[in-house]
């Protein structure tokens, strides 16, 4: 009897340490999954914190990318946040890291909205300078072309009026003359007779061209091709040159007028043969040639 209900304990006592027991593995595993659950869900939450610093960095990362000129504040913000993913990556999971990390993006994704709106402003008015310097430069090459053409305007001009007031002789006469006692002079065809040639020309009316004294150069060619004459010299702005027998002097006042001049017979009497008279204008321009012929 008293055997019987020592048996009954033990399988009692038994009961009980197995319900213990296995409440405790109960227990245990339930502490193991819980913080398996709580390991993991820091690994995500750190997850999530690299990745929002690694956009962070990233859209910093085009923002100076496409910045104009180096952004100071964009290059150290960006360097913050590389600093902040090493911290992360390498710190061991815990919930007071993390929350101090997760505050921490908060404030830098602030951050970066407020250096974003000062880039794009200073963007806008970069944009703004560059099209009004665009603008003022398209104006500038305007007026340079409207002042280069008022200059071909003004050059073209220039030479017409140059070439306007320029003066013409409209006649030309020849006459080979003999001086008689009387001082009267009286045409000859006749070499041996002849003591002087009579150039006259007629200048023609110009309103434009400048009043004053002017002069013109005869050039007179004997049959041989000599200048006859004191043979002077003349060279031009171009550098051509014309040797010549006379100057002739005379006051012009815009309107036609008579020119007569004498060339004195050379060393001796005057050649048979044909003669050639040129006249030049002040600028050596050839305004008219005759000739005549000495029996």
């Amino acid at each position: 009897m008293t055997e019987t209900k020592n048996n009954n304990g033990l399988k009692v006592l038994a009961g009980l340490l197995g319900v213990v027991l296995l409440g405790t593995i109960i227990y245990t595993v339930s502490l193991y999954q819980d913080k398996k659950k709580t390991t993991n869900a820091l690994t995500q939450e750190k997850q999530l914190v690299v990745e929002d610093l690694n956009s962070l960095k990233s859209e910093y990362d085009k923002a100076i990318l496409e910045s104009n000129a180096t952004n100071e504040e964009l290059v150290e913000a960006r360097d913050n946040i590389a600093k902040y993913l090493d911290s992360v990556k390498t710190m061991k999971a815990d919930i007071s890291s993390l929350s101090r990390y997760r505050r921490q993006v908060s404030v830098l994704k602030a951050e970066r909205e407020q250096l974003l709106r000062q880039v794009d402003s200073l963007t806008t008015s970069n944009t703004m300078i560059a099209m009004q310097r665009d603008s003022t430069y398209v104006e500038l090459e305007k007026q340079t072309v409207f002042n280069d053409s008022l200059v071909v305007q003004n050059t073209q001009l220039a030479d017409v009026v140059e070439k306007g007031s320029a003066l013409n002789i409209v006649s030309f006469t020849l006459d080979a003359v003999k001086e008689r006692g009387s001082g009267k002079l009286s045409s000859t065809s006749r070499a041996k007779r002849t003591d002087k040639l009579k150039v006259c020309f007629t200048v023609a009316n110009n309103v434009i061209a400048e009043a004053g004294d002017r002069e013109f150069y005869l050039e007179v060619l004997d049959p041989q091709g000599n200048v006859l004459g004191e043979s002077y010299s003349k060279t031009n702005d171009a550098g051509a040159s014309v040797t010549y027998s006379k100057g002739t002097n005379f006051y012009y006042e815009n309107k036609a007028l008579d020119v007569c001049d004498y060339i004195g017979k050379p060393a001796g009497d005057f050649q048979k043969g044909n003669y050639m008279v040129n006249i030049y204008d002040n600028k050596l321009t050839l305004l008219g040639t005759n000739k005549f012929t000495l029996k």
